[in-house]
């Protein structure tokens, strides 16, 4: 059976999470992770030397990253329907992928952990400004991308690409600022919670 190594309060751990939903994966998962068991000792880092979650075992494969992840389930277990073989569909859904891990993780990192993980050393209130600023025109693009779309990050069906964007989603909701009216953000929220995934590993209170 699948394995997956990792917290479940981890945004990166839900994506997987959330992606086995979606495929009808049985899973066993095991916390590992600050507050759990420790990343950095040998067994892990044989696993993956970053000492980061997640982690997965299929068999004999292991794999890290969670976006590597997401698209290796949804490529070996018939998840045609949520990561598309066609090359400009595909394509789609890889940008909003990537460009979640690249560009919009980076803008709310600052503020997330002075504001919900209540870090020491993330207490400069100009950075928070700065950083808060920064998320809510990131968020701001996924809003427009929304309205263009009137369904999905990455047109009219549920993709692969609407887990980690729904996932960044949730944490700025959920983080405590100062929050735009999004009007297409929240209808899509609103037609996630037909999910059952996202009911259970996003919009379930965890940012």
């Amino acid at each position: 059976m699948l394995q997956i190594l990792g917290k479940t309060t981890s945004i990166n751990v839900r994506k997987v999470l959330w992606t086995c939903a979606e495929l009808g994966l049985p899973f066993d998962q095991e916390d590992w992770g600050s507050g759990f068991r420790s990343t950095d000792v040998a067994e892990f880092r044989t696993l993956n030397p970053n000492a980061l979650v997640p982690v997965i075992r299929d068999g004999e494969f292991v794999l890290w990253e969670s976006n590597s992840i997401i698209r290796y389930l949804a490529n070996r277990y018939r998840g045609e329907w949520l990561y598309p073989a066609d090359a400009l569909e595909r394509a789609r859904c890889d940008q909003w992928i990537d460009w979640q891990a690249s560009e919009l993780n980076r803008s709310w990192s600052y503020a997330f952990m002075g504001l919900t993980r209540r870090s020491p050393a993330h207490q400069d209130a100009q950075q928070i400004a700065l950083s808060c600023a920064n998320w809510s025109k990131h968020m701001a693009i996924v809003e427009q991308q929304l309205a263009r779309t009137g369904a999905f990050i990455a047109g009219q069906a549920f993709s692969l690409a609407d887990i980690p964007i729904a996932l960044s989603a949730n944490r700025w909701l959920e983080t405590p600022q100062q929050h735009d009216d999004f009007p297409a953000l929240a209808a899509y929220m609103a037609r996630l919670a037909e999910r059952g995934g996202y009911r259970e590993y996003c919009r379930n209170g965890t940012p």
